[in-house]
This record gives structure tokens, C-alpha cells and sequence, in this order.
């Protein structure tokens, strides 16, 4: 895991790898080997990171974000490469450590895991698991994950999974300890669980205002000092959505369309409102979620998190199906080589 000074921050790309086969766009191969694309382009502009989330829906390529990150490790030399998030609650642990001790060794020691329980419930009757047991799973398998890292050999019991007595597990992490971030929408109980773990933790920020997290980061760090961890060291992500373009009006106008047919489509199924153009350019103000613009105000965009919730880690989710893929690589490319340096500066210049 990255040592950050005071002014560092760490910028990078997370993804759902978006489809539309249904509706005659891009297929789930095409997207797959786009992903690979941008984690080599994200690398080549000095990126951080790029993490890609589980999801077992038609309308995403993302169903084993190991595997794709590991096509991308041995073309890439520096960007850490995540999952957001793995559905820990329907995975086995021991395959999911496996699988990014795997990438670890293939990538040389830049592997992570992001644990979550998922916005979406389709890993759980896909692989036989009870909604029911939502939360218990997920504290059960994260107790296991986190065994599994610290020793070799591993003996465990608990009321979900068959016990391990004794049994070794591998290949074994490049890193010690293999990195796992906790991933949440906002639940208090998720920031305390981190806490008390000393665990980083990753709020994925996609409506409202950012500022109006910092109660959940004050909780977390609450509970890591009553636990004993040194707050100092911990780190907090934020994953929102955004696009960069030459100008703020036409990174506005560019990203709105696909937006719009994203919030709609998941809306439908959530019965939410229609998605409107007021509502986007209101996300998209200085104190909204959408990180939409030109490099110059996506990075005053980012300083003002850090300064509201004291972030080591930003993710920009840019990934929407109907948006162009040449698009989509500007906008990594203007991430790395114009907004991250901007971004940068300005926290040496304030932390100094």
C-alpha cells in the first residue's frame, strides 16, 4: 500500500465496464478489451490506480475483475489495480484471495481488494445465497478474507461456509498484508466496521453533497482511535462520476445524454424519477457529486473534497455504455496529465 505524505493524493479510474448488447452496442468482449486499453493508457499518464467492479448484470462486462486486471498487469509497470467492489457477501474468500494474491504476483506487488456488499443483488441467487443472510455474510467472509492474509495456514469455523482446519492457502500475496479497502454507499456501520479494522475505506459518492460525508468520516475515524489505530495512517477514497472535456460546457453537454440513459435505465428498476438536465447541472456545481468539466475545475472540484473530508484517494467514474471509448480515454488522459498535476500543486501549496 502507497506511503502518502501530507499533500499526496491519489488519483485514479474505477469502472463497471458498461455494455449494451441487448440494445445492439458495444459487446461484452469489445468492453473487455477496451478495459485493458485504459488501464495501459491510466498507467502511461501516471495514474494511480484503476479498480473494476463486480457486477453480474447484461448490461456489464465486469463479472471477474481479476481476471481483466491481470490481463492488464503484465503490460502496465506502476497503476495499483483494484476491485470496486468485490461482493464479498456472495464470494468465497478463499478464491477471492486467491484470485488477487494471483494478480499480486502477476503485477508484482500492485493488487488490492475493495470489499462490499454490492448495490446489486444478483450474486446472490446466482450463487445460491439467501438475502436474508445479507449482513451476516458479509461480516463472516470479511473475517475469514482477513485471517487468510495474515497467516499461511489458516483455522477457522463459522455458520456459513464449511470450517478450514489447519489447511495452507495459495499462492501467497507479493504485498504482506495483501491491501483490502472496505466499500460503502454511506452506512454508518460500514464506516465503523473500518475503523475498528483499521481498514482504508472508499465512499462512493454519487448523489447529494460530498461535504455531507464527513459525519461518516468522523465516525470512522472515531472508531479506529478507540481501537488502537494510529488515524494519522489511515486512508479514505471517494468513487463519484465524472467526465473531463476541453471546456466545462462541452464536457457538460458531451456527458449529459449518457448520463441521463444510465439514471433512467436504473431508475426504472428502483422507481426513482426521471433523470432530468436540471438535475445533472446542479449534481455538476461546485459542492455537487458529478465531477463533470474541464481539467481545471474537475481538480478545484477535488481540492474542495480533500478539504471537506481529508482524502488520500480519488476515483472518477467515467464509464457509461452509450459514451464514445475515444471519449472516454480523453478524459483518462486529461485525469492524468492535466487535472492530477493541478490537483497536486495546489496541496503542496495549501499543506505546506
Amino acid at each position: 500500500m502507497s506511503n502518502l505524505t501530507t499533500s499526496s493524493i491519489e488519483i485514479g479510474i474505477s469502472t463497471f465496464l458498461e455494455a449494451a448488447p441487448r440494445a445492439g452496442g458495444i459487446t461484452h468482449a469489445e468492453r473487455l478489451r477496451q478495459a485493458v486499453e485504459e488501464i495501459n493508457l491510466a498507467d502511461q499518464v501516471g495514474l494511480d490506480v484503476y479498480a473494476i467492479g463486480e457486477h453480474h448484470r447484461a448490461d456489464y462486462a465486469s463479472s471477474a475483475p481479476a481476471v481483466i486486471l491481470a490481463a492488464a498487469a503484465a503490460t502496465t509497470k506502476r497503476i495499483r489495480l483494484s476491485s470496486a467492489v468485490t461482493v464479498l457477501s456472495s464470494d468465497d474468500p478463499v478464491r477471492v484471495y486467491q484470485a488477487f494474491s494471483t494478480l499480486d504476483g502477476i503485477s508484482n506487488g500492485r493488487a488490492e481488494i475493495m470489499a462490499g456488499r454490492g448495490s446489486f443483488i444478483e450474486s446472490f441467487p446466482l450463487f445460491g445465497h439467501d438475502l436474508n443472510d445479507y449482513d451476516a455474510l458479509f461480516e463472516e467472509n470479511l473475517e475469514l478474507l482477513l485471517k487468510i492474509r495474515e497467516s499461511e495456514k489458516v483455522t477457522w469455523r463459522g455458520g456459513h461456509r464449511a470450517a478450514i482446519n489447519n489447511l495452507g492457502i495459495y499462492p501467497r500475496a507479493v504485498q504482506e498484508p495483501l491491501p483490502v479497502w472496505i466499500g460503502t454507499g454511506g452506512n454508518p456501520e460500514s464506516a465503523v466496521r473500518a475503523g475498528m479494522l483499521g481498514l482504508p475505506v472508499v465512499f462512493a459518492i454519487i448523489g447529494g453533497m460530498p461535504e455531507r460525508f464527513a459525519p461518516l468520516v468522523n465516525l470512522y475515524k472515531e472508531a479506529a482511535a478507540k481501537a488502537g489505530h494510529d488515524v494519522n495512517k489511515l486512508q479514505i477514497a471517494t468513487h463519484s462520476h465524472g467526465f473531463i472535456s476541453d471546456t466545462v460546457e462541452k464536457a457538460a453537454d458531451m456527458f449529459y445524454p449518457s448520463t441521463a440513459a444510465q439514471m433512467n435505465t436504473i431508475g426504472r428498476e428502483r422507481g426513482w424519477a426521471p433523470y432530468t438536465r436540471e438535475s445533472f447541472d446542479a449534481a455538476r456545481s461546485l459542492r455537487g457529486a458529478l465531477y463533470v468539466g474541464d481539467p481545471e475545475y474537475v481538480a478545484e472540484k477535488i481540492v474542495l473534497l480533500r478539504k471537506n473530508l481529508g482524502l488520500t484517494r480519488f476515483l472518477l467514474h467515467v464509464d457509461v455504455s452509450t459514451l464514445p471509448h475515444q471519449d472516454l480515454l480523453r478524459t483518462i488522459e486529461l485525469l492524468g496529465t492535466k487535472v492530477a498535476p493541478i490537483v497536486r500543486k495546489e496541496l503542496a501549496r495549501m499543506e505546506a
